[in-house]
């Protein structure tokens, strides 16, 4: 516990100081969540959306591909992305924050891994660099399970053939569904075929699956990454409150395995996930609510705790 207070400690970049003691807008009474269909943003969404609740706002949550979440933000269509993973999401952090279109908040995660992975079984047969890959090409059927379309490590793989890099100018990326690409590796598990494709962690496929990252992708990849937490231009200014609660936030990869893998095991929904785990670490909302109201101005860690 030690541990997690610390790197919650750790995880907000902005100071108080940073948010004016003003009246929120009213347009900040519903806040515009974005998921690009990922189960670890579903939990950190859930988190947000359970805090807001009973801080007294409303929370909307859309399901878009990662290029329309920027281009919401942009055009202030989503209020706040918490699933910005870095280096990953490199090339829209050049294109939209960079410039100061989209607004960097807080880093809410670090110690990710993103990249290309593949079964145990298949990395014990001499599969452990991208270099690897090619010289298995036949037992690949050189193919590369991705995820959705549009999204930026799909686009890394796509340079990567394009290039022809690590020799794999001939091979072809499959993109689908987190779901459904998952799918697909659990059926080749049973089956005990030869698969790679995009793991990245904290995530229940960790847990799930006997897998292993490869090496050699760092260049597109990074060797660790941090998910960042991003708002529409201006968002604190406008909504000083609920911009700074979603800056408190900040998560741990133990925690987020933890609600994923609870709510898998009980087949329940991630929001009972996140009120359970919630209330067994209650000690979280300090950090999380410190600083916040509610949107009437009460006592935010009361009225959060009475809803547990």
């Amino acid at each position: 516990m030690k541990r997690l207070n610390a790197v919650l400690a750790g995880g907000c970049l902005l100071s108080a100081a940073t948010f004016h003691a003003q009246a929120e807008d009213a347009s900040c009474a519903t806040v515009k969540l974005a998921d690009p269909g990922w189960s670890d943003i579903a939990v950190t969404n859930g988190i947000a959306t359970f805090l807001l609740d009973g801080m007294g706002y409303q929370t909307k949550v859309d399901t878009l591909a990662v290029p329309i979440i920027f281009g919401g933000l942009k055009d202030g269509l989503v209020d706040a992305f918490l699933g910005n993973w870095m280096p990953a999401q490199q090339s829209y952090h050049d294109k939209f924050v960079a410039n100061g279109d989209v607004e960097q908040l807080a880093k809410n995660l670090e110690g990710t891994e993103f990249t290309l992975a593949v079964p145990t079984y298949v990395w014990e047969a001499g599969v452990k660099d991208f270099a690897d890959l090619n010289k298995f090409a036949d037992r690949f059927n050189q193919k590369i399970y991705g995820i959705g379309s549009g999204a930026p490590a799909n686009q890394s793989l796509q340079q990567i053939i394009a290039k022809n890099e690590f020799d794999l100018g001939k091979w072809r990326l499959v993109e689908s569904g987190e779901q459904a690409m998952l799918s697909e590796v659990s059926r080749a598990v049973k089956r005990q075929r030869f698969i790679v494709f995009l793991g990245w962690t904290p995530h229940p496929m960790n847990v799930q699956i006997d897998m292993r990252y490869l090496k050699g992708g760092e260049a597109y990849f990074g060797s660790s990454g941090s998910v960042y937490t991003l708002t529409r231009k201006g968002y604190r200014q406008a909504c000083p409150n609920a911009a700074r609660l979603l800056a408190n936030l900040s998560f741990t990869q133990e925690m987020e395995n933890s609600i994923m893998a609870s709510a898998l095991e009980k087949k329940g929904s991630n929001a009972e996930a996140v009120k359970a785990w919630i209330a067994a670490h209650p000690e979280v909302l300090d950090q999380w609510l410190e600083g916040v109201t509610t949107r009437d101005g009460g006592e935010a860690l009361a009225a959060v705790k009475a809803k547990m």
